[in-house]
């Protein structure tokens, strides 16, 4: 199938991509995209810098593994972002640095934890809300993340990284590197008198861009 083959091949460049670039390290983050019967997903304890197209998780439209290699145990976390998210084709999780040492700070909203910085974050990622932590492959997870779905195609899971659905593949990870500079940027001006979009400009763009 051509658009599956293409497919495959999308994540694995992606991957190696996001590695070489110290956005994942060791076999953190994990990566899929929706077929039209079902799902591709990065490998269990594979870097993402050394993926094989022809050993990705292959899942049919029940979740149940017919091809490659086992899924990432974060499988759930991405079944959960599809199941809220109609438009979802690609989801991308990553384990970065900056984004997550926000997810540590004890001083954030919650409800959205990175401010307006710059107007490609708003159009990008919108609202961050904050999920509590839970231990890695813990299915609490999933129920902590799907209220929240709905409303937001980027979440911050605390104490363990960003998870985010996109439209498409590319979609999904310009989102997340977006999300990733503009955590670096928080770090970066904390303790400085900043100027932050207002609301009113936030508004505009979400009027522009939705």
């Amino acid at each position: 199938m051509p658009a599956e083959s293409a497919a495959r091949e999308a994540i694995c460049r992606l991957g190696r991509g996001m590695f070489a670039r110290g956005l994942t390290f060791g076999s953190s983050g994990n990566i899929s995209v929706r077929l039209d019967d079902g799902w591709l997903m990065t490998p269990t304890n594979v870097a993402m810098g050394d993926l094989d197209p022809a050993r990705l998780a292959r899942l049919d439209a029940d979740g149940q593994l017919i091809g490659g290699d086992p899924p990432t145990k974060e499988a759930f976390l991405h079944r959960v972002m599809y199941d809220g998210r109609a438009d979802a084709r690609a989801v991308v999780h990553l384990h970065s640095t900056h984004s997550v040492a926000v997810s540590v700070l004890a001083d954030v909203d919650p409800d959205d934890v990175l401010p307006a910085i710059t107007a490609y974050y708003v159009m990008r990622v919108g609202r961050l809300p904050l999920v509590p932590y839970f231990p890695p492959g813990d299915s609490r997870l999933a129920e902590a993340v799907r209220p929240l779905v709905g409303r937001h195609h980027a979440v911050l899971l605390a104490n363990h990284g960003p998870v985010v659905a996109g439209t498409s593949l590319a979609a999904a990870a310009g989102a997340i590197e977006e999300l990733e500079e503009t955590a670096k940027l928080h770090l970066l001006l904390r303790g400085l008198p900043v100027r932050t979009l207002t609301p009113a400009q936030v508004a505009e763009l979400r009027e522009r861009f939705g």
